[in-house]
């Protein structure tokens, strides 16, 4: 990959300032602290057995498939829990002005985040064992040191291992929409084993639909964050890989930020709804979806920040690229 150079930046003037668009140097703090995390942790990380992921992923999904043979219509809970998350990827990956996705790495990066995800599972467990009884700051300190680095972590490997490596991940934005599509896989497999859990857990006399009915709402409301939150850390992967020299960095620095969010979206999930219930009377249930589809807007905003400016800095040298002649594939016909 070593020279290998984005599209805009190929075409741009020299003079033309592309940081966080296609090209990255550390110039703010958090670029800094990136640049400095990563030179501490770039020699200690170890590759995931994928062997591993798969036993355990069998194991976890053993529950989930004795319900569904027991109530097969448990299985369309289980659809429409990830429809929400669904769409939003949907729509991120129609973002991409540049070449579409092969539907193979798209299909790749979906299943290895399911793998992938029960690592998070198995580490979440073991750290909130640890953290959670800490007094007052415990749940604070498993959200944002646990949950949120572990879960985006994850979901990031899905995207580095295979779609990253192809030559179709020939853009900064197709980092955000394989992340897009891992924190669509990471959602499906956590709703299943949620949902399965709160059904399982049900008591005789309670409806099985009913029980099912509630937790998938839930689930349906939290689906959209893991899109959001990976596809902001991808936009960094795919900025890594179009800048060598500041690889590790970026990477971690789309990680700092998605685990913060990710974080700060589990504690304030539990203190927000509460409030806005006592300040204007609107009930549980309704305070927590009006708080979830907030914070998402908020945070989706941030990441349709970058992709507007991506794309309409894509256009800005449409015609220059035009110009270099045909090896330039992303402006072929039928490129959105």
């Amino acid at each position: 990959m070593a020279g290998k150079r984005d599209p805009i930046e190929r075409a741009a003037d020299s003079e033309a300032d592309l940081y966080d668009v296609s090209t990255w140097e550390p110039r703010t703090r958090i670029d800094r602290l990136s640049a400095w995390l990563y030179a501490m942790i770039a020699y200690g990380l170890h590759a995931i057995v994928l062997a591993v992921a798969v036993l355990i992923t069998l194991s976890l999904l053993a529950s989930p498939t004795v319900l569904v043979l027991e109530e097969p219509l448990i299985g369309i809970f289980f659809a429409l829990s990830v429809v929400p998350a669904a769409l939003l990827a949907g729509y991120i990956w129609y973002t991409d002005i540049t070449t579409s996705e092969p539907l193979p790495l798209l299909v790749g990066t979906f299943v290895l985040a399911v793998l992938f995800a029960t690592f998070a599972a198995v580490t979440n467990t073991v750290g909130g064992a640890f953290l959670q009884p800490i007094p007052v700051i415990g749940t604070i300190l498993f959200f944002y040191l646990v949950v949120g680095p572990v879960e985006e972590a994850v979901k990031l490997l899905a995207v580095r291992v295979f779609a990253y490596r192809s030559e179709t991940f020939d853009a900064v934005i197709d980092g955000a929409v394989y992340g897009a599509i891992a924190g669509l896989g990471f959602a499906a497999i956590e709703n299943v084993l949620y949902i399965t859990g709160d059904v399982g857990t049900v008591a005789p006399e309670t409806s099985i639909f009913a029980a099912a009915t509630g937790i998938t709402t839930t689930r349906a409301l939290a689906g959209p964050g893991h899109v959001i939150y990976s596809a902001i850390a991808g936009y960094y992967l795919g900025l890594a890989k179009f800048n060598p020299e500041h690889a590790g960095p970026l990477v971690v620095k789309g990680l700092l930020i998605a685990s913060f969010v990710h974080g700060t979206y589990n504690v304030t999930v539990q203190i927000a709804p509460p409030l806005i219930n006592a300040l204007w009377g609107l009930g549980p249930g309704l305070s927590v979806v009006i708080y979830v589809i907030a914070f998402d807007v908020v945070i989706g905003y941030y990441l349709y920040r970058k992709i507007s400016r991506y794309r309409q800095t894509y256009r800005a040298v449409r015609d220059d690229l035009d110009d270099h002649g045909p090896e330039l594939t992303e402006f072929e016909p039928g490129s959105r």
